[in-house]
């Protein structure tokens, strides 16, 4: 006898894997409750998990001794317990979403006609961390340790549409007129947030486009920006614009910042 795929008993003889069904399995109902907004009642962990109630309590309450799962025992819901928790705080910890985010940015400035880079906020503003050449498109007004303007440039746009205005200011007052821009207007900062994106095209020079997504933190606060600049007539296909949003989301899945992309 052995367990299936979905924690159920065959008759069938267990197949030599690498790796620990059980453990899988285990697995799959962590992540159901962590995915979950509140506590569960076991039916509905069972149903989600495509496993019979027996098994879905069986696991559960093994979970439940070694202190990943706890069981509300006036309702007999089950959440996350206290080893989960422990064992997540840890894992926050070790993220750094401005590597992560220049680990994805690099991977993309190698496949498209873009120079990309990672941006974070200082009190001068905007400022290049991370620089990638691209070896299908290279500009040379832009390099690590650069400052970007507060108002005229991408990054600037998504860094005012998520931050503090207060802080903003700091900023601009720093950065000379004629290099910062003109202040975005209150509806183009509400586009830039509701859609995490921002693109300018000859702000820097003549037919140079610039692009921009933020990169948020687990408390979905703003941790960096991911940008790239490239040539307008360089960008041919739908996906080529849409490469940068990509890439943001797949950083935002490691960083737990994927909160302000869902239904985008």
């Amino acid at each position: 006898m052995s367990e299936d795929a979905d924690g159920e008993m065959t008759g069938q003889s267990p197949k030599r894997s690498g790796n620990i069904q059980s453990v899988s399995i285990a697995t799959r109902f962590l992540n159901i409750l962590a995915n979950g907004s509140e506590a569960m009642a076991l039916g509905v962990i069972a149903k989600q998990a495509g496993t019979g109630s027996p098994t879905a309590h069986r696991y559960l309450q093994s979970l439940v001794k070694e202190g990943l799962v706890m069981q509300d025992p006036q309702t007999g819901h089950y959440d996350l317990g206290p080893t989960a928790l422990s064992i997540g705080i840890g894992a926050l910890k070790r993220v750094n979403p401005v590597e992560i985010a220049a680990r994805h940015t690099k991977q993309l400035a190698s496949g498209y006609a873009a120079s990309a880079g990672i941006a974070i906020w200082t009190e001068r503003g905007p400022t290049v961390v991370r620089w990638y050449r691209s070896a299908l498109f290279s500009i040379s007004s832009v390099g690590l340790g650069d400052v970007l303007p507060v108002d005229n440039s991408a990054c600037g746009l998504v860094f005012q549409a998520f931050l503090p205005e207060s802080q903003i200011n700091v900023a601009r007052k720093l950065q000379p007129p004629h290099f910062r821009g003109k202040p975005p207007s209150r509806k183009i900062l509400e586009t830039v947030r509701t859609e995490c994106w921002a693109e300018l095209t000859d702000h820097l020079l003549p037919g140079i486009t610039g692009q921009a997504v933020p990169v948020f933190d687990a408390q979905q606060e703003i941790a960096c920006v991911m940008t790239t600049v490239t040539n307008l007539g360089l960008m041919h296909k739908p996906e080529d614009r849409k490469a940068l949003f990509d890439c943001a989301r797949q950083a935002a899945r490691e960083t737990g910042g994927l909160d302000a992309f869902t239904g985008l």
